[in-house]
């Protein structure tokens, strides 16, 4: 494989990828990571470490992970030149080895693309975003009972607002679309309103929820709901519920059931559900133990991701993946915090429980055990990064490396 900038690992080998949680993991993968902007250099190295250390852990020599840096935002640019902030070297090298992990990235102001998160996305038609939210015991928490959620949100990546259709007010493309949609299609669309597009599509909705449910099947989890507004938006909403259930009884009619269906016990079988996504902020809160895997279009599942990872310490404890039938790529959720850069301080833990999931995903789970054995007790005791510290009483505020040690210590 060649490419203008990039040097691949000589040893370790590609990973073997045949569709969505398809995988076949060697003992020696080859893995591209993106370090990321801002906090990115600080919380991939603690990450680094902790990987490293849990497969040593957990498979002593048997099995390694050959790390192959690529490049995207600040340090492409530095690279690259030119402004070049995703190079398509870094979406060959994402194709060729198929799985990798990557630190926060800047979305350019003022221009450029909307977003380096998005575009990812979308160049590589990861259609899943996948966020688990699970309680790890010690973790400051605002609810009562946190250990009772632990969910996992499969939202859609490609279309739906994020789709980015829309039109400024003023510009000539919205007056066009304006007078076409008062004109021929009889609505009232003012002449200072912005508008955008919503494309909600059978095909995309179908491959998220069909994913969706071979994650839940898989993992033994009890149920998929699936979240929409599709009261009120009934074409394209409505539609993605009406198309979610649709693949759940053409591909896994012998292994669920529907709620409305259920009589009695289960037994071998996963519920189907659905809610509307207003009240099912209410129902995260209140009946947290409930729910296990939730579909939901791309807005409203950002919108409930970030809600599930407040329950269970915030965004720095929620780790999060893109998947789709040709590759991965997991990563940190929360932002690049450039005012911290280089301070050795923000909390790697989002960065680390990705990494766990990545692993888990290649079948490695026995590592992802090790990570969060040693997360978990690094927060029992009280050994944390300084967002943590400031919530926990009798805390030991320690810096992002060393609690990278701390983990590290206790697996």
């Amino acid at each position: 494989m060649t490419y203008e900038r990039l040097t691949p690992p000589s040893g370790g080998e590609i990973i073997g990828y045949d569709g969505a949680f398809r995988v076949t993991t060697p003992d020696r993968p080859i893995i591209p990571f993106i370090e990321g902007d801002g906090i990115g250099p600080d919380i991939w190295a603690a990450a680094r470490q902790v990987f490293d250390a849990a497969v040593k852990s957990a498979y002593g020599t048997e099995r390694s992970v050959c790390w192959f840096e690529i490049f995207a935002g600040d340090k492409a640019v530095a690279e690259y030149g030119d402004g070049l902030v995703l190079p398509d070297d870094t979406l060959q090298a994402i194709r060729d080895y198929r799985v990798a992990i990557k630190g926060p990235l800047t979305t350019p102001v003022g221009g450029g693309i909307r977003s380096l998160n998005v575009t990812l996305r979308q160049r590589l038609d990861l259609y899943c975003c996948v966020r688990p939210a699970r309680y790890y015991a010690g973790t400051p928490s605002p609810m009562r009972e946190p250990h009772k959620l632990d969910v996992v949100v499969f939202r859609e990546n490609t279309e739906d607002v994020y789709a980015g259709i829309e039109w400024e007010v003023g510009s000539p493309e919205q007056q066009r679309v304006r007078e076409f949609l008062n004109g021929e299609m009889g609505t009232e669309i003012p002449t200072d309103a912005g508008i955008g597009v919503k494309p909600i599509s059978e095909r995309n909705t179908k491959r998220l929820v069909a994913a969706a449910i071979r994650y839940a099947l898989d993992k033994k989890r009890a149920s998929v709901t699936l979240v929409h507004k599709g009261n009120i938006m009934k074409f394209t909403e409505g539609a993605f519920r009406r198309w979610g259930y649709e693949v759940a009884a053409q591909e896994f009619g012998d292994r669920t059931v529907t709620e409305a269906d259920l009589k009695g016990d289960r037994g071998d079988r996963m519920i189907m559900k659905d809610r509307i996504a207003d009240a099912m902020f209410q129902q995260l809160l209140l009946r947290p133990d409930e729910y296990d895997v939730i579909a939901l279009p791309n807005l409203n599942g950002d919108y409930l991701s970030d809600a599930a990872a407040a329950q269970v310490g915030g965004l720095g404890m929620a780790p999060g993946a893109n998947i789709g039938d040709t590759g991965a790529v997991f990563e940190a959720t929360h932002g690049s915090a450039p005012k911290y850069t280089g301070l050795d301080k923000v909390n790697p833990a989002s960065l680390i429980l990705s990494g766990a999931f990545m692993f888990d995903f290649l079948g490695w789970g026995e590592v992802k055990s090790k990570i969060e054995h040693g997360l978990e007790a690094a927060i029992g005791d009280k050994v944390v990064t300084y967002d943590l510290a400031r919530q926990m009483e009798g805390a030991t505020e320690v810096k992002c490396s060393e609690f990278a040690t701390a983990i590290i210590d206790r697996m």
